[in-house]
């Protein structure tokens, strides 16, 4: 049963990419043929061709991705490399930014979620700094630091501590009671009681944190390379607009959305993973 829903839901997705695909086409379609007319007649009069204009159509598109892939890892210099080297870049950042925030937040959640007290002192304080942008910090984060590589990973850091955070501390506080008296009649230690009873009980909750906090961390690192440059996905798309080349753009989105894609489904099986072992 199971299986055939999956299968149904596959044909049906790929129903949905033709019809959209064959849209996308129709739609460029008089904006290409108007620019195949107008480059033959430059060449007739003897000038270069035109630039095309409109919205690429799903050929084009195709086409670079083709291009790109064919060779990612290039390097011709700092504002010339390969789409591989781009998204390297933005994922390390986004790992040390995120590992950052988890050192940090899950030993706090941990915390915060085994003392009522310390949740309510706290929670102020959780309270008016979660809904700040990340990108707020990035001007202060350039003037203390000094560093746009590094600032960026600060943002991520900031972004990425709050859903852990408050998962965390949602999923130690949330342990069902009786395992907990169970582990209290046993004379359990606490460090024991930490790692063998609450962790197992907290572990699927604490991984939607992550998963979510991950989600965060890969949009706004696109935001903050946009505005620092340098390397990265994000200054690779800020790039290809200014050189107004639309058709580096929509490929670039393409694979901004595949890497979140992977890292989300990465995430999925290790919280399936946590929860198969509670």
């Amino acid at each position: 049963m199971l299986k055939s829903i999956a299968l149904k839901a596959a044909l049906l997705s790929v129903l949905l990419l033709g019809c959209f695909l064959l849209v996308w086409h129709i739609a460029t379609l008089p904006k290409q043929t108007v620019a195949a007319v107008d480059s033959e007649y430059a060449k007739l009069m003897g000038g270069g061709a035109p630039k095309s204009t409109g919205l690429p159509t799903p050929l084009q598109i195709g086409e670079a991705v083709i291009k790109h892939a064919s060779d990612p890892f290039y390097d011709n210099g700092p504002n010339d490399k390969g789409i591989g080297i781009q998204v390297a870049f933005s994922l390390a950042r986004v790992t040390a930014g995120f590992l950052l925030a988890a050192a940090v937040a899950l030993p706090l959640g941990f915390f915060i979620g085994m003392s009522p007290l310390i949740y309510r002192a706290l929670n102020p304080f959780i309270q008016v700094l979660k809904p700040i942008s990340p990108l707020a910090w990035m001007p202060l984060a350039l003037y203390t630091i000094k560093d746009s590589a590094t600032s960026s990973i600060f943002v991520i850091f900031i972004c990425s501590i709050w859903p852990m955070l408050i998962n965390t501390a949602h999923g130690v506080a949330s342990v069902r009671r009786e395992w907990l008296n169970v582990a209290k009649t046993l004379e359990v230690g606490v460090l024991r009681k930490a790692f063998y009873v609450v962790l197992p009980a907290a572990a699927p909750t604490i991984l939607t944190g992550m998963r979510i906090s991950m989600g965060i961390a890969w949009l706004v690192i696109v935001a903050a390379e946009m505005l620092v440059g340098g390397t990265g996905i994000g200054y690779f798309v800020w790039n290809e607009w200014n050189n107004l080349s639309l058709t580096n753009v929509i490929f670039a989105i393409l694979m901004i959305g595949v890497v979140g894609m992977l890292l989300d489904m990465l995430f999925g099986l290790l919280q399936q993973a946590a929860t198969y072992v509670e």
